[in-house]
């Protein structure tokens, strides 16, 4: 039984440096899931890869927004 949560609709800004996954592999499992990768952060963004060095513009874009920040190990984990 798949327990791994969908991407499918999910519009999600990839920000940062990553150890397991190059950004362009993580922006095809998204693709593949079904979401849409996005370099901007607005109101749409359903969440933020966040990674290492992550830029403090989105960081603040985010928290002004309220937008749910995850890091590589836990979209690891819900999503692949």
């Amino acid at each position: 039984m798949n327990t791994k949560e969908s991407l499918q609709g999910k519009a999600i800004v990839i920000s940062g440096v990553f150890e397991k996954y190059s950004r362009k592999e993580l922006k095809a499992i998204i693709g593949e899931g079904g979401g849409k990768a996005s370099s901007s952060i607005s109101k749409n963004t359903s969440f933020i890869l966040a990674g290492d060095k992550m830029g403090p513009n989105k960081k603040l874009k985010a928290e002004e927004l309220n937008i749910e920040m995850i890091g590589e190990e836990e979209f690891i984990k819900k999503y692949i």
